[in-house]
């Protein structure tokens, strides 16, 4: 059986919809939760997916286990292995092939479709044309060197990109699971809510309205990039 093992941060950023793929295309998930269970081996699992925290790439200072992620990356990316990134993931493979990440200036939070370029259109992503996807961000990233820029929203230019078939960053939250409900999302980040100014009964009727189309599209978008994995 094939090994994915999956970096996490909060309990409730987890894998979501991106659960079922991974188990019908026959990968045991290993979650590997920050603070309680140490880094994987970078290059033994099969696929490597680092998922997302409310925390700055640049805050290694504060929270060291950023620089074991970013070394862990970077060994992971010059092997050539499979690695995903989700949000903070996206922003740590970014810093791990030498881009910039930093404060956009605002906060990205809320239900909205991404605007896919044209390298996309012939990518799994192809699959989220249209379709609302959870956002909760507030920080960007430079597209790192030799990267395929593939989505965008007005307000951030970098949500999505890809370095041939086995790296892929994506800023938004294509994973979350709307019958799982939002509820722990907007408990566990009730202050940076609060803060934003953001209404979480908004935030709650809308994923409601998001269980319609995205928990089949995210599946169809993941299983296919699962499938054009290579050795």
């Amino acid at each position: 059986m094939k090994t994915a093992a999956v970096i996490r941060h909060v309990h409730f950023e987890d894998l979501g919809t991106f659960a079922g793929p991974l188990s019908q295309a026959g990968y045991e998930i290993n979650y590997h939760d920050i603070g309680r269970r140490g880094m994987p081996d970078p290059a033994r699992p099969d696929l490597l997916i680092v998922l997302g925290a409310p925390v700055g790439v640049y805050e290694t200072d504060k929270y060291h286990f950023l620089r074991d992620e970013i070394a862990l990356l970077k060994a992971r990316i010059t092997a050539g292995r499979p690695a995903l990134g989700i949000c903070l993931g996206a922003q740590l493979i970014a810093c791990a092939m030498g881009a910039k990440v930093y404060s956009s200036g605002h906060k990205e939070i809320g239900f909205g479709t991404v605007q896919l370029t044209g390298n996309a259109l012939s990518t799994p992503l192809r699959y989220l044309a249209g379709i609302p996807v959870l956002h909760w961000h507030g920080d960007t990233f430079d597209l790192p060197k030799g990267a395929a820029h593939l989505a965008a929203t007005p307000v951030c230019r970098n949500q999505a990109f890809s370095i041939d078939a086995n790296i892929l960053g994506i800023q938004f939250h294509p994973e979350f699971d709307p019958a799982a409900g939002i509820e722990p999302w907007l408990i566990g980040h009730a202050v940076e809510l609060g803060a934003a100014g953001i209404d979480p009964r908004r935030l709650r009727d809308d994923a409601k309205a998001a269980e319609v189309s995205l928990p089949g599209k995210a599946r169809l978008m993941f299983g296919e990039w699962l499938s054009g994995l290579s050795e």
